[in-house]
């Protein structure tokens, strides 16, 4: 196939295009659009009294404004619940506008169109909401008593109730040598994109046509969503992703409440229209995530080995549920990890509060479910004296039983089997990458100047690629060039260049020939989206699948004009030539050329394939049965169920002995997705998840207060980490080829974020000697919890947790407890 691109870690594509400034992003678009802006509530629960617009009408520039009693038939009926499960007994979904209450600070009131941005900002602000203000329900425990309600009709603000398990755990765990009994707790935090939402629709009313542009994950989602609500056939939707600056998950949601009022109000007005979101709008009015308490039983032998692990996760979902349960499901089944546990049972309870939605953010319900696991193996580590590495060594799946069962129903429907992997050589990667058999020394050395390190470990599984499908186009033209197509969209994960890497490898031509359209439902109508991290392994494999359609195309057609066996036939450098026989060739462009009967030429090279120059029997058709003109080719992937790829993270931190600042000093990540299509795009995706990982471990949470306000609702205040925080992170990649696919790949957008708190949680521990039952850990966290021991765990502590520290729990009760 000529030279191998595929496992290269070739070049991004993109780069040069988006360093240069030359992306073309939402709100690059539509200069001379109408603009809209939304009224938003500024209260977390209360009834609607009165909407008085009158003030605003005298704004000059002023086009129109829209209530819920103007929205028509389903424009104004509640947002669609996108993922219906069995277990979410009482889904809820908002409106487009706030109908007689609204239930979280930012939810739309109502949008006013005028003829640039300033001048609807201005409207809004006139306009005047009577509210009736409603007691709020915030946070877990508040929710939890249920002694006041988000919706009337949903009792104990219960939303669902998720149970997985294999076994009998509560038995297991009683009949245990050992068992233990704590508490954790994960907060909220944000996916913070460098840009926010934004929609332009424009319609075309002489074909009664629309086009919209939006900030999206899943752009065939939203044509079909802005197609249902404002009854247009498919067909007459177009919906292009352009240039996204960042979704981590919170564009995945599908329609947002502007993707339907901004199109229909465009069609309604017929004038271009465009939003875009700022900053404190994504803040309250986008997507949260994470926010989780664990109560945790566990129980096991004298090695360390899980013979019942029993845990009662309650979850957050804000005021409404329209990504349904997949958080809560994904936290329930991804917890066990790496490890085979005797038995285990997850409930969780998925509980409505008056604050901002959650739905996925980069790692979508793994980072809690590994926090959860990770931080169980070294209590039982502490409990025992034993190194912690060890106790997961105890416990790890080994290499020679996958495919491994674990007993328990994934996001998709589908059994969780892992596919493929080997935990145990990811653990002495990791151990070897960090220094952990010689850091006692290193900690020994520091603390004699003063400093105080620890060491943490955490290992992960990561369920990637779920379906149901995705698809692939790919066409080469009279010019050699190469179009592929796929109806995925891209948002930094380097789609450009991986996908163009698999066509240039399948097909045998340079890679500089291939040229890559993602989002787009004018070139591929029918895909799901990305997210979880599915990008590679379902579009890829798909445009590898239609690739080898062409390829097979191809070589029937230069078969025939070489007069050889397809068979005996191989493409290098887009030229296809009998194997071992470059003289004996034809170029690829001849082919595409060739694979098109024509009736006129129109160049010297078109004249090859018409008529009486092609030359086919009298009594054969020009175009066989059940061929098509044109070397193309579209193919589908479909998966029978998940791959799961898996890695380990290690880290050193210093934790300054009088202010409690935390630094990571090194990181280092073994990460396994099956094989590696471009080793340095891995490593990036790795490195960005890792980031955001440390920023969730130690700076992102959102602060609400009782009466359900965002007080951090700015850069001002929530805190993210820059460069400075951020360590150089040692990368090392293991490749256990996934047998599901037939490029051998698994997912890893998600990867560099899920055990990080997790790590970080083990390593500061280490440090301190003090539990840590809670992330994200602030330097004042830390102060407090210090103050609330009787007496500061010396440094020097080993590894192994051998001395117990003093005081309770840390920062929620009850305490641990365990025999």
């Amino acid at each position: 196939m000529g030279t191998r691109v595929f496992g290269e870690p070739v070049r991004r594509r993109e780069d040069a295009r988006l360093l240069a400034g030359r992306g073309r992003y939402l709100d690059d678009l539509g200069r001379n659009a109408l603009a809209a802006a939304f009224v938003r509530s500024p209260h977390a629960h209360a009834r609607i009294a009165d909407i008085d617009v009158s003030g605003a009408l005298d704004v000059d520039g002023l086009i129109a404004v829209y209530t819920w009693e103007d929205l028509p038939g389903r424009v104004g009926e509640p947002l669609p619940l996108l993922i219906p499960h069995p277990a979410l007994t009482h889904g809820r979904t908002g409106y487009p506008l706030a109908r007689d209450v609204v239930r979280h600070v930012g939810e739309p009131v109502a949008m006013v169109v005028a003829r640039d941005r300033y001048l609807a900002e201005d409207a809004a602000e006139r306009i005047r909401v009577d509210y009736e203000p409603l007691p709020a329900v915030v946070g877990i425990e508040a929710a939890a008593r249920a002694d006041r309600l988000v919706h009337d009709d949903v009792p104990g603000n219960v939303a669902a109730v998720v149970v997985q398990e294999n076994g009998d755990a509560a038995a297991a765990v009683e009949a245990a040598p050992h068992t233990l009994e704590f508490r954790l707790a994960i907060e909220r935090s944000a996916s913070m994109p460098l840009e926010g939402r934004g929609v332009y629709a424009r319609w075309d009313a002489d074909d009664g046509s629309l086009r919209v542009y939006t900030s999206t994950q899943a752009s065939t989602g939203v044509r079909a969503a802005v197609a249902a609500r404002l009854g247009l056939p498919n067909g007459k939707v177009e919906v292009v992703a352009p240039d996204v600056g960042g979704g981590f998950g919170v564009k995945i949601v599908h329609p947002w409440p502007e993707e339907v009022l901004v199109p229909w109000a465009a069609r309604l007005l017929d004038r271009e229209l465009k939003w875009t979101e700022d900053r404190r709008e994504h803040f309250v009015s986008a997507a949260h995530e994470r926010g989780q308490v664990q109560d945790v039983r566990v129980g096991f032998d004298d090695e360390g080995r899980v013979l019942g692990l029993d845990v009662r996760i309650r979850h957050d979902h804000g005021a409404y549920t329209p990504y349904g349960i997949i958080i809560p499901i994904i936290t329930s089944t991804q917890l066990p990890g790496p490890y085979k546990i005797g038995a285990y049972r997850a409930e969780v309870t998925s509980l409505y509060t008056n604050t901002v939605i959650v739905t996925p953010y980069r790692g979508a319900g793994r980072p809690q479910g590994v926090f959860c696991m990770e931080r169980t193996m070294d209590r039982i580590a502490r409990h025992l004296g034993l190194d912690r590495a060890d106790v997961r060594a105890a416990n790890l799946i080994q290499p020679g039983e996958f495919p491994y069962d674990q007993g328990l129903t994934f996001q998709d429907g589908r059994p969780v089997i892992y596919d493929s992997g080997d935990y145990p050589e990811l653990l002495r990667r990791a151990r070897r990458a960090i220094g952990w058999d010689g850091f006692e020394a290193e900690r020994a050395a520091a603390a004699s100047r003063g400093r105080r390190l620890g060491i943490g470990i955490g290992i992960y599984v990561e369920g990637t690629g779920v379906g149901p499908y995705e698809g692939g186009h790919v066409e080469i033209d009279t010019a050699g060039r190469v179009h592929v197509s796929t109806g995925l969209t891209s948002q930094g994960q380097s789609h450009e260049t991986v996908f163009a890497q698999i066509a240039a490898e399948e097909l045998g031509v340079p890679l500089e020939d291939v040229h890559v359209t993602t989002g787009d439902t004018r070139r591929f109508g029918y895909a799901v989206g990305t997210f979880a991290s599915r990008a590679a392994v379902m579009s890829g494999n798909a445009i590898a699948l239609a690739c080898r359609k062409v390829r097979g195309k191809a070589l029937r057609i230069a078969g025939e004009a070489l007069e050889a066996d397809p068979g005996d036939l191989d493409i290098t450098g887009g030229v296809v030539h009998v194997r071992g026989d470059m003289s004996a060739s034809v170029p690829l462009r001849t082919v595409a050329v060739l694979s098109n009967p024509l009736r006129y030429a129109f160049d010297e090279e078109t004249a090859a394939a018409t008529q009486f120059a092609v030359g086919r029997p009298p009594d054969e058709a020009p175009v066989a049965p059940g061929d098509e003109p044109g070397l193309e080719g579209r193919d589908y992937y479909s998966p029978v169920r998940s791959t799961f790829a898996a890695g380990a993270h290690a880290a050193i931190v210093e934790v300054d002995p009088d202010t409690a600042e935390i630094a990571i000093l090194r990181y280092a990540v073994v990460h396994d997705c099956g094989r590696l299509v471009n080793p340095m795009v891995v490593e990036g995706q790795i490195h960005g998840g890792v980031a955001q990982g440390i920023g969730g471990a130690l700076y992102e949470r959102m602060v609400y207060d009782e009466a359900g306000q965002l007080l951090n609702a700015s850069f001002a205040d929530f805190l993210m980490p820059y460069a400075t925080e951020i360590p150089r992170i040692e990368t090392d990649h293991l490749e256990t080829p996934s047998p599901l696919n037939p490029l051998g790949i698994k997912g890893a957008g998600e990867a560099g974020v899920i055990p990080v708190s997790a790590v970080v949680a083990s390593a500061v521990e280490d440090a301190e000697g003090i539990r840590i039952d809670a992330m994200p850990l602030s330097p004042d966290g830390l102060h407090a919890l210090r103050g609330g021991h009787a007496a500061e765990a010396p440094p020097g502590r080993g590894r192994d947790g051998a001395q117990p520290p003093a005081g309770g729990s840390g920062t929620l009760p009850p305490s641990e407890t365990g025999r």
